[in-house]
């Protein structure tokens, strides 16, 4: 289990992260959205012991990581910007991940490098950013780590790979109950993997929800009435948006969904219709609902 209290990082006057508090429980994929510069970079340094926090803890399995060369066995980071050694080829990384990791599977290094179709005897050098990404994930992967972190994984793969190494991230979950980590400044990407979502903005936790809970809390009614009406028709519905066009209004609602519609037919309207949500309208009302100027902020965050 990871456990996140208070924790806080500043560089000179600036803060890159500020009292961010989050529990991510043992065989979850967590997924971490937010604008570039918004802190998940730094949020997942600290979590490694890559940096030292200025406030606050994060422990895996009840230990702090920084300075703890028996806990980096344990995880396996993926970062943004991927270090290889200098003219190495694959299987020469491949040696030393095994001397750091005690459960490095050789014959599953073997196989996902097949399954990428990437040769691992030649110079990483010559691969292409996409392939640089292939390989540092297919390292990580075969070092079998209890939580493994990625920072922006999928950039620079195209769309087959990106589902490639979303499943093949699904299934250690689940065969190995492994706990993954990880970040994305798009919320499309993580929208089908991940099990609970975080968004940070400016260093801070604006949102965290479990996926299927956030999706289905909210829903979209589309209504029409014979006579002129308001917002004032629905009272005592939490009503987090409402627009109307004509006779006919939308609504975005907040609540059960059995509950809300019977309310909704008792009032004998001319057309009701209920439309599910997209994560990435539900992550815009919820925003909103908490006081949010967002239209610029999703178009950083979500639209990207």
């Amino acid at each position: 289990m990871i456990q996140v209290n208070n924790l806080t990082k500043k560089f000179g006057s600036f803060t890159a992260l500020d009292n961010i508090s989050c529990n991510i429980n043992e065989g979850c994929i967590y997924g971490l959205v937010g604008s570039n510069g918004a802190g998940k970079s730094t949020f997942l340094r600290l979590i490694t012991g890559i940096y030292k926090a200025d406030g606050g803890t994060a422990l895996l399995d009840g230990e702090k990581v920084y300075e703890n060369p028996k806990m980096k066995n344990r995880f396996a980071f993926v970062p943004d910007e991927l270090y290889f050694l200098p003219s190495s080829s694959m299987d020469r990384m491949s040696e030393l991940y095994a001397s750091i990791y005690s459960e490095f599977d050789k014959n599953r290094y073997r196989e996902l490098a097949n399954l990428f179709g990437l040769n691992t005897k030649l110079s990483i050098n010559t691969f292409s950013k996409g392939m640089k990404r292939q390989a540092i994930t297919i390292l990580a992967l075969a070092s079998k780590p209890k939580y493994i972190f990625f920072d922006e994984t999928f950039d620079g793969l195209d769309p087959v790979m990106r589902n490639i190494v979303k499943n093949i991230i699904c299934n250690d979950v689940v065969q190995r109950k492994a706990t993954a980590i990880i970040s994305s400044h798009s919320l499309r990407e993580l929208e089908d993997t991940c099990d609970q979502l975080a968004l940070i903005h400016k260093g801070g936790l604006v949102l965290e929800s479990d996926v299927q809970n956030l999706k289905t809390a909210l829903f979209k009614v589309q209504i029409a009435f014979n006579e002129d009406y308001d917002i004032t028709r629905f009272a005592g519905i939490e009503v987090l948006h409402f627009s109307k066009m004509g006779s006919v209004a939308k609504l975005i609602v907040r609540g059960e969904k059995e509950d809300v519609i019977a309310r909704l037919k008792a009032m004998n309207p001319l057309m009701l219709d209920v439309l599910p949500l997209s994560l990435e309208e539900v992550f815009t009302y919820e925003l909103a609902s908490r006081g949010y100027s967002f239209e610029k902020f999703i178009d950083e965050v979500v639209a990207q």
